[in-house]
């Protein structure tokens, strides 16, 4: 393989059909730069979708009430369904096994005001298992606990756009913030790793105190949960299905109607996630497949051409007794190495661009779009297995060429 005398030839060759080579590879390395690209692609999708919800767990489930869309056992349709305390200690005795963290969820419009700021955002009162659920990153301070819970305190944990927005040199931490008119006191502070600023807009209070300020009332607007972080796919969507029956059982609502108890899980967005993008993987490689296929079948046809413009010097090389594996690895190690060289071409031009441009791109459809090690792998091997194909019939015919009728060929 190492031959010096071979690759001389391999270079002459070469050189002697500069375009035709050149053209051939061009296409092999369009080929793989397209794939490589449309790769740094979906993975760019795909991150622009999941880091929407890197701030939740993955095995989340979010419950939502409606009106009854169907009248059912002596209840007339368009009955609001409202979501209460007690509905959180049912699921949680119902599933003890299957249940990690759960929360009542109460959203409300908060105008605040500190010294001469104000701004308007939301107060969300939930209990402090919303820590794991959300993945709340506490950045200074603490989050709600269970003593503010039983106290009904009036405490507050601020995101740092907050922050930002109203104490601007101020140190927040300890501070007294005016709430709707109540002062509440900041206890911590706290960040999101998703790309949505408003999260870090929000206002977190213990559900209690709330629910006391709003009229001793039991109502919350949702519930979310994780459950078993073990469950695969069947199992998280079949977990699902359960509270969504078990709380239409408990509020009356007919078993088909899908607007009065509303179940998200997450498991179902991730999986629809990479469904998708392993659908445009696919594609992908399709696309980029057929191109080097374009560019594989040139390769071969320039072989081809190639033998055939040598044929006398063949039959020389047999009547002096080479062997068809000589023939036969002369022309591989020419195809592979035109063909690897155009490819690794390809490759490296389009993974310098995905990098180049890949960190700063960072929207909520589109982030970062790169490729992995496993692809560049995956791509080198592909293209060696093709600089060998490529290669296999002409080097095939070459070596059955006759030294007789290649000495008397024209």
């Amino acid at each position: 393989m190492f031959d010096r005398d071979i690759w001389q030839e391999i270079f002459h060759s070469i050189k002697n059909n500069k375009l035709r080579t050149f053209l051939t590879g061009f296409s092999v390395a369009w080929a793989i730069f397209i794939l490589v690209m449309l790769l740094g692609s979906v993975n760019g999708m795909k991150n622009g979708f999941t880091g929407q919800f890197a701030d939740d767990a993955n095995n989340s489930i979010i419950i939502r009430t409606g009106s009854t869309s169907i009248a059912y056992a002596g209840f007339e349709a368009d009955r609001r369904i409202q979501l209460r305390n007690d509905d959180v200690e049912y699921i949680s005795k119902s599933f003890p096994k299957d249940v990690e963290y759960i929360t009542p969820i109460m959203n409300k419009g908060a105008s605040t005001r500190y010294k001469s700021e104000t701004g308007s955002y939301t107060i969300r009162a939930v209990n402090p298992e919303h820590l794991f659920i959300d993945k709340t990153k506490i950045t200074e301070g603490r989050y709600i606990n269970d003593n503010d819970l039983y106290k009904s305190a009036k405490v507050a944990v601020i995101g740092k756009r907050i922050v930002e927005d109203l104490y601007k040199k101020d140190s927040a931490l300890g501070s007294f913030l005016e709430v709707n008119g109540l002062p509440f006191k900041v206890v911590g502070i706290f960040e999101e790793d998703g790309r949505d600023d408003n999260a870090e807009r929000t206002i977190f209070a213990p559900i209690t105190t709330m629910q006391r300020i709003y009229g001793q009332t039991d109502e919350v607007n949702q519930i979310s949960l994780t459950y078993n972080p073990n469950f695969d796919l069947t199992e998280a969507l079949n977990f699902s299905e359960r509270i969504e029956n078990l709380l239409k059982r408990r509020h009356k609502v007919a078993p088909d109607d899908q607007a009065a108890v509303r179940v998200f899980n997450y498991a179902q967005f991730f999986s629809d996630i990479s469904n998708f993008t392993s659908g445009m993987g696919m594609m992908s490689i399709i696309v980029g497949a057929l191109i080097l296929l374009a560019g594989v079948v040139g390769i071969g046809n320039i072989m081809v051409f190639i033998i055939k413009e040598r044929t006398k010097e063949i039959g020389v090389r047999k009547a002096l007794g080479a062997k068809p594996w000589q023939i036969i690895k002369l022309v591989l190690l020419e195809s592979v190495f035109t063909t690897v060289l155009a490819g690794f071409l390809g490759m490296l031009f389009a993974s310098l661009i995905l990098a180049a441009i890949g960190p700063n791109i960072d929207t909520p459809a589109f982030s970062n779009p790169s490729v992995s090690i496993s692809t560049v792998l995956t791509a080198t091997i592909i293209l060696v297995v093709s600089g060998v194909l490529a290669g296999l019939i002409p080097s095939i015919k070459a070596a059955n060429v006759k030294p007789i009728v290649a000495l008397s060929d024209k």
